[in-house]
């Protein structure tokens, strides 16, 4: 799913109206945010930049980036899938054809296109009054003001998730409107429902941010971190997500961390940008080129840091370049039914065995037999128009992502699929970027109250 947006202000009252009135804060649901976060909050090193004794400022928003010696620089079918939902559990089902997929692959670039995400561009960011969020005490009943840790749990909330997907609020660049009280919040909310979370990029500091609010909230959490790189702009964009990561990693070491993903939806995007399908092809080759370097230079920065961290790379389900593949420790495969024309009610065992045909068996073909698992999977849950409501035979709407949870969440754990569901909260600025379901795919509403589901307990 894209993460770019330009740099306009959403309009966001026709997305608090959508909001339930049961679901609202207050008046027209606009929340109150917190002020920016400085690095009186989070600890940063001295290279961030700011001198405090002589009055700069030392917020890691503000901060210039400086190089350092190791850096390098650069530049209409459906198919017929009818299984159900209690089927797809089983370990070691018979794989299907893949060329089926190779056409059904071929529908979900075209819906992907068609909705106008992944258009290879960074993780962009938004300003804080465009982030939808709250204050902690307007969601979050914490006892003690002072320790975010004492906060109490909610009832409806489980802990049934392998992995969430999760950008904080305000962190797209340039506009960086994130902090940390408000990740706090997420923190405590989503801790509540997995021990997993991925992020898309590092700008905006929200590695730290994250970092700092399980330390603070005292957490079982672990995350994995990324850059976000673009092809066009010479390294310009993974450079400056490169150095945050650095200071993060020098900051709050790796204990919380599982793992660093460089990428998401990369190969798709060069192929679409040059109009080119077929991920292997020599296109898709000149785009794994330009991708392996940024790959190998993360590698380069672990080792010299002396870290030891998986590196991996994220793209859509049939859009793994095989020497990108090669050269990473884990694969995470974008897998969405709903851009694929599928029934929510055959969504989950489509989901695994899409999942199983494409991206397992790739991996298991390379001699490094990456690790694999779903970087997004979900339901959305409304549209901005008319003609988005639906996929063909199901609908957006809170029922169907309870369908899809009560069909899948449980049944994948139980399956060892590792997962992240897509997504925590409902972003915002993505309703005016892109319009149609492209905002409306969280858990939660983007004021951190929770949808009209029940979360399942898988224990």
């Amino acid at each position: 799913m894209s993460r770019y947006r330009d740099n306009s202000q959403p309009d966001l009252q026709d997305y608090y109206d959508s909001i339930p009135p049961a679901h609202r804060l207050s008046g027209n649901d606009t929340p109150s945010h917190s002020p920016m976060t400085t690095s009186n909050d989070i600890p940063l090193s001295p290279r961030m930049g700011g001198n405090p004794a002589a009055g700069e400022s030392t917020t890691a928003l503000n901060a210039p980036y400086t190089d350092t010696p190791h850096r390098q620089h650069f530049g209409d079918r459906r198919g017929e899938f009818q299984a159900t939902n209690d089927t797809w559990m089983e370990k070691s089902p018979p794989k299907s054809k893949k060329t089926r997929y190779i056409v059904i692959g071929g529908l979900v670039l075209a819906v992907l296109i068609g909705v106008g995400v992944a258009l290879g561009v960074v993780l962009s960011k938004k300003n804080s009054s465009s982030s939808g969020s709250s204050t902690s005490s307007s969601v979050v009943n914490q006892t003690d003001p002072n320790d975010p840790s004492t906060f109490q749990k909610d009832s409806r909330l489980k802990q049934s998730f392998y992995g969430l997907a999760y950008t904080p609020a305000g962190s797209q660049y340039p506009d960086c409107g994130n902090s940390l009280d408000d990740v706090i919040t997420d923190i405590q909310l989503l801790s509540q429902l997995t021990t997993r979370i991925r992020l898309y990029g590092a700008d905006c500091n929200q590695s730290a941010l994250v970092l700092e609010a399980i330390k603070q909230t005292k957490v079982n959490m672990s995350v994995v971190i990324a850059n976000y790189p673009i092809a066009t702009d010479d390294g310009a964009a993974y450079e400056r997500q490169a150095l945050v990561i650095e200071d993060t990693l020098t900051t709050y070491g790796t204990d919380n961390i599982i793992g660093v993903t460089v990428g998401n939806e990369f190969i798709l995007d060069y192929l679409d940008d040059n109009d080119a399908t077929d991920p292997n092809s020599d296109v898709g080759n000149t785009g794994a080129e330009i991708l392996l370097g940024f790959i190998n230079d993360t590698k380069t920065m672990l080792s010299n840091m002396s870290i030891s961290l998986s590196v991996g790379n994220a793209d859509a389900g049939s859009y793994f370049n095989d020497l990108v593949l090669e050269d990473v420790d884990y694969g995470m495969a974008n897998v969405h039914p709903w851009f694929a024309n599928v029934s929510v009610d055959d969504a989950a065992g489509w989901t695994w065995l899409f999942f199983q045909d494409n991206d397992v068996e790739l991996a298991e073909s390379l001699s490094n037999n990456p690790s694999m698992s779903i970087a997004e999977t979900g339901w959305p849950t409304n549209s901005t128009d008319a003609g988005n409501e639906t996929n063909g035979p199901s609908n957006a709407t809170e029922a169907n992502l309870q369908t899809f949870i009560d069909t899948f969440v449980c049944q994948a754990n139980a399956n060892g699929t590792e997962y992240y569901f897509f997504e925590a909260f409902d972003e915002v600025w993505k309703l005016e970027e892109f319009g149609g379901v492209e905002g409306y795919w969280g858990l939660f509403y983007s004021n951190k109250t929770l949808k009209d589901i029940t979360i399942p307990d898988c224990s």
